[in-house]
């Protein structure tokens, strides 16, 4: 057999697995071709993937934890870190593997990212004591990392929009910013009597404690678990400023405010509980109460509209809260997954009272919070960021 058939051969028996290999084989003995690690791979593949959808699928990996251990070994020893991360979500769907991460030892060889977070918080109420230090590692690690990623671009997004929110065009004598007014009128510098023709002034503006009041309003049910993750560090980061109060609400059918926990992301995601239904108009009406400068207050509602509760007064809620003069938008996902499922008919319904509803990335967020804190059109800016946002029904 040629060297570059021998190749092929090899990779497509790793591809289609042992069981379709066998059924192809036509006498070729694909199965000969995998020797050392191949063979390893294959098993780690195989111990996953190897068994028919309709099958019993928790026989793969087996209960044992020694040989769990071993399987997470292999694939980090075989596979890139994105492929690990893929394997280790399958694992837990497929093979109904969560008992893995009650193992403070199971836990040390997972390869962690914001999906793992999102079920270590799902596990949280029944995490063994033994685990449950493991389990807050694991998730500091990652925020840590997610922080490193995110805080600077959203807190210089939104210290640039806040200064650019309170400069003032028509400053009093000892308002002004000389640096700024000269060096905007720069092109109205006169060479013959050496000044500059101050056309626009430029103002400090009014300094207050707080310029913006920033309310993040969570649905924790399950569906939302990434979106929980991304909103609590997002809080965090934004808490740190002094020139925006911030609060974090979450909810499904109860209201729990957790504004107190934000100088700690992990304590913060440790005081959610993902899962349960959802009662947004619960949580509005929570908001209606906190909300003291309707006119500075941007409440981000992070929810699929998915409502439990009542469906009409929680749009009217929304409705009175956009009345007051709270700047409201919706986003129906704050993660890095493709299209999210959500309620079309509730969004639509928003929309329709010029509440912009629309799925959002971590990696965007800053933007779209200096594009709210300058009043920006969002359904524009989300339409210049290829963000389709939900339309009001015609």
């Amino acid at each position: 057999m040629a060297i570059d058939e021998k190749e092929r051969l090899r990779r497509w028996r790793l591809v289609l697995g042992k069981q379709d290999a066998d059924q192809r084989d036509q006498g070729q003995g694909i199965d000969s071709l995998l020797e050392g690690g191949d063979l390893t791979m294959d098993q780690a593949l195989e111990a996953l993937y190897g068994a028919d959808e309709s099958d019993d699928r928790s026989g793969g990996l087996g209960a044992s934890t020694p040989r769990v251990a071993r399987w997470l070994g292999d694939i980090r020893s075989y596979f890139p870190t994105s492929t690990v991360r893929i394997m280790q979500q399958d694992a837990l769907e497929r093979l109904n593997l969560q008992q893995m991460l009650l193992e403070p030892e199971m836990l040390e060889q997972v390869e962690a990212d914001v999906h793992l977070v999102a079920t270590l918080l799902s596990l949280n109420r029944v995490i063994p004591e033994k685990t449950k230090d493991t389990a807050r590692m694991v998730v500091r690690k990652v925020v840590n990392e997610l922080e490193r990623k995110l805080a600077n671009p959203l807190l210089q997004a939104v210290r640039g929009s806040l200064n650019r929110a309170t400069r003032s065009y028509r400053p009093r004598q000892n308002e002004i910013d000389w640096d700024r007014t000269i060096r905007l009128n720069l092109k109205n510098y006169l060479p013959e009597k050496k000044t500059v023709i101050a056309e626009r002034l430029v103002g400090h503006g009014h300094k207050r404690s707080s310029l913006r009041d920033i309310v993040l309003c969570v649905d924790q049910s399950g569906s939302m678990a990434a979106s929980v993750v991304y909103s609590s560090i997002f809080g965090a980061v934004l808490a740190t400023l002094k020139a925006v109060s911030t609060r974090m609400i979450v909810f499904d059918t109860s209201v729990v405010d957790l504004t107190d926990d934000l100088q700690d992301p992990v304590d913060l995601l440790f005081g959610t509980q993902l899962g349960g239904g959802t009662d947004i108009n619960r949580a509005l009406a929570y908001c209606q109460q906190v909300i003291t400068r309707p006119a500075q207050t941007i409440l981000v509602l992070i929810t699929d509209l998915y409502e439990g509760g009542d469906k009409q007064r929680m749009l009217r809620r929304a409705a009175e809260l956009v009345g007051s003069g709270v700047q409201v938008v919706c986003l129906l996902a704050l993660s890095d997954q493709g299209a999210p499922i959500y309620d079309k008919s509730n969004a639509a319904a928003l929309a329709q009272m010029g509440i912009p509803a629309f799925a959002c990335t971590p990696e965007l967020f800053p933007d779209l919070m200096a594009a709210a804190i300058q009043r920006q059109d969002l359904n524009q800016w989300a339409a210049q960021n290829d963000i389709v946002a939900t339309r009001p029904t015609s």
